[in-house]
């Protein structure tokens, strides 16, 4: 699985460079985003996905699981996609109403700082 992480003024980013978000990397990404927000002291999280093309009912649980962990240290989560495909996901199975999409990295940043 391929990832980066990166905190600045508060806000941890971790970027997803993968082209699917389904069970083959989903028990990863969970571990993965479990290690990265535990040891960061930010109360702002951005789970950018820009290069997800399709996702599964596991990749849609990893992005609760990311909610819950930043829920637990009182953090603000955003989730930064442009794929249609993804946002239709979202819309339809009504995780739209927990999760917070937006389409760019600087429109989360904003709407953190505004949450913080």
């Amino acid at each position: 699985m391929n990832y980066t992480t990166a905190e600045d003024h508060g806000i941890l980013t971790f970027t997803l460079f993968e082209k699917k978000l389904d069970t083959a990397i989903s028990g990863l990404l969970k571990g993965e985003m479990t290690s990265a927000f535990a040891k960061s002291s930010a109360k702002g999280y951005i789970l950018h996905l820009p290069d997800i093309e399709s996702c599964d009912s596991s990749g849609l649980s990893a992005l609760l699981v990311a909610k819950r962990l930043v829920q637990e240290k009182d953090g603000v989560l955003r989730i930064v996609t442009e794929s249609s495909k993804i946002l239709n996901l979202i819309t339809i199975t009504r995780l739209d109403a927990v999760l917070s999409v937006c389409s760019t990295t600087a429109q989360a940043r904003e709407e953190i700082e505004r949450s913080l």
